[in-house]
């Protein structure tokens, strides 16, 4: 194990919970951030809340209200539909939130004595949102070295991974069924397998189905 610390910015969902524990692993001390930026679901923020207590991690909430303000989007307004148009970004993107967070994230970062930064974006499956991408992280993790005089590392365990290898890897972790029973994904709120039908859901599902089938097929062989 690395004797250094790391921040997660942390959710509670299934990306950033799996996240979690792969930073529980590698590094000697790890503390949370969960941004309040005015998501539909306020259990998001409990959800979080409630699985850093649980492993024993020091959780930070940091308040990004303004965000709401600045780019409404279904994430946070009810009468904005969850969607995705052929050409367009779906009305999930929230414009600037991982710069945003990751930001934030890296100033509190700074305070803590902490250098490195773990996210679970993710370029493989990022329904299209920009600020997924590799190259914006790694693009970013340069201006926020220059911009503190500050060597971090911004660590992205996922960038490559599809759902069902996100899956795979919280198994490795030991953290499967942790991560299947007290996560939260669902864009309607609703902890664990969700309702099933919203993107989220879907995805998750999909690529969890996916994971049991190849475990299915290993135990066989």
């Amino acid at each position: 194990m690395k004797k250094e610390k790391a921040v997660v910015v942390f959710s509670g969902g299934q990306d950033s919970t799996t996240c979690l524990f792969w930073a529980m692993e590698r590094f000697s001390e790890v503390e949370a951030v969960t941004f309040n930026y005015g998501q539909r679901h306020k259990l998001e923020l409990e959800c979080a809340a409630d699985i850093a207590k649980e492993l024993n991690i020091k959780h930070h909430i940091l308040d990004m209200s303004l965000l709401n303000q600045l780019a409404p989007n279904a994430l946070t307004r009810d009468d904005i539909a969850i969607e995705q148009k052929e050409g367009e970004l779906p009305t999930t993107f929230v414009d600037g939130r991982n710069l945003l967070f990751l930001t934030f994230a890296a100033v509190l970062a700074k305070q803590l004595g902490a250098k490195h930064i773990v996210t679970g974006v993710c370029e493989t499956d990022f329904s299209g949102y920009p600020d997924c991408r590799d190259i914006f992280v790694k693009s970013l993790n340069v201006t926020l070295n220059l911009s503190m005089d500050y060597p971090f590392v911004i660590d992205t365990p996922l960038m490559w991974l599809n759902k069902a290898e996100t899956w795979e890897l919280a198994e490795t972790l030991g953290a499967f069924e942790f991560v299947r029973e007290r996560t939260l994904t669902c864009y309607n709120g609703i902890i664990a397998d969700g309702c099933g039908d919203c993107p989220a859901c879907q995805l998750r599902k999909n690529g969890l189905d996916e994971y049991l089938a190849k475990r299915m097929d290993g135990v066989k062989q």
